[in-house]
């Protein structure tokens, strides 16, 4: 059983930087891929960011290529995710999520346990 709790949501405007982090419960951390996906409302959860157990291998779709950034502190059982050039249509609730799969999972189905997820909200 893994819980994530995770933080750093809120309000920032367009052009502007967020970090979120997310705590994992655990001593089995490092066998977990972690993701981060997003949603808002009448839409489907969707894939942002994944990082396999190690740190090695990073997947980012298009939409944040670039601007986003996974990284992972495996002795504090910490994934972080550093948000950049912020855009209004990055405006979502963000989860943290933790997968027994490897290397790196972009499915949301992939992922076994979730957090409660935290708003961000990007004014233009």
């Amino acid at each position: 059983q893994v819980q994530l709790i995770e933080s750093g949501g809120g309000l920032v405007q367009a052009g502007g930087s967020l970090r979120l982090s997310c705590a994992a419960s655990g001593r089995t951390f490092t066998t977990y891929a972690m993701g981060w996906f997003r949603q808002v409302p009448g839409k489907e959860r969707e894939f942002v960011a994944a990082i396999s157990g190690g740190g090695g291998l990073r997947y980012y779709p298009d939409s944040v290529k670039g601007r986003f950034t996974i990284s992972r502190d495996n002795a504090k059982n910490m994934v972080s995710l550093q948000m950049t050039s912020l855009k209004p249509e990055d405006t979502a609730v963000y989860y943290c999520a933790a997968s027994p799969l490897g290397p790196a999972p972009q499915a949301r189905e992939s992922y076994k346990y979730w957090g409660q997820g935290t708003q961000v909200t990007v004014s233009s």
